[in-house]
């Protein structure tokens, strides 16, 4: 059994497909959603799925603690758990711009606070962030959840910078359109009638599948190599 990979925002899309993907490679896990019964129902050997919200400092903690008693030492920790509901600001709860940034950015810190200070006395580990295209271009609709992607982006390079000298990898994935439940929470009706015209102009979004198997081509590499950023899209997606 090859090292334990704990990934947040498991239940669904991406995170789900990176459970089956890493489990696949022979990897034990620590599964973190909300959604148990989604995680169970994914029916994996040699791993732990624990109802932990990312930003519960105390929750997540002790699930690590469980799953590394289990299974031994963190060797890769996926930040996935994302929130995005696009819409006009002027429109929008002040609440929804609050929920993005406290679910992908400080669910994000929560957790890598947790696991990355061992891994820096191992000399060891991988931290592989969820980041988006979105962390680099500005679309239209989305000026909350460009506002939540710049920053993971920005804080994974800083978290490099920390954790560079002692031999461990920051990696930022970064996704263009993927067909998952990120949409879901997105109300306003034209916002996703735009988002499905462009879905078909393009000839369809990437799978979640597609983006696990690039977390796994990533952290396989060796540990002296390090992919700061890997971006990838539909081919006709130009931005």
């Amino acid at each position: 059994m090859k090292s334990l990979v704990v990934i947040t925002g498991a239940s669904s899309g991406i995170g789900a497909a990176a459970a089956r993907t890493f489990s696949q490679a022979g990897h034990s896990l620590l599964l973190i959603a909300r959604r148990l019964d989604r995680m169970e129902n994914l029916k994996l050997p040699n791993s732990l799925a624990k109802s932990v919200d990312v930003l519960d400092l105390a929750e997540f903690c002790k699930a690590v603690a469980e799953a590394e008693e289990l299974y031994g030492s963190t060797d890769l920790l996926i930040n996935n758990a994302g929130y995005m509901n696009l819409d006009h600001i002027a429109q929008q709860s002040p609440n929804e711009w609050k929920k993005q940034f406290e679910i992908n950015c400080v669910g994000l810190l929560n957790c890598t606070s947790v696991i990355f200070p061992e891994m820096i006395k191992r000399k060891t580990g991988t931290i592989i962030n969820v980041g988006s295209t979105a962390g680099r271009n500005i679309y239209d609709n989305h000026t909350a959840y460009n506002g939540t992607k710049y920053a993971v982006h920005a804080m994974s390079e800083g978290l490099r910078r920390e954790g560079s000298p002692h031999n461990v990898r920051v990696i930022v994935v970064a996704p263009g359109m993927v067909d998952s439940e990120l949409t879901s929470w997105t109300s306003n009706q034209q916002i996703l009638a735009d988002r499905e015209s462009y879905r078909q102009s393009i000839d369809g979004a990437l799978s979640s599948d597609d983006i696990a198997r690039a977390m796994l081509f990533a952290y396989q590499q060796p540990q002296n190599l390090c992919i700061w950023e890997l971006a990838l899209a539909p081919t006709k997606q130009l931005t």
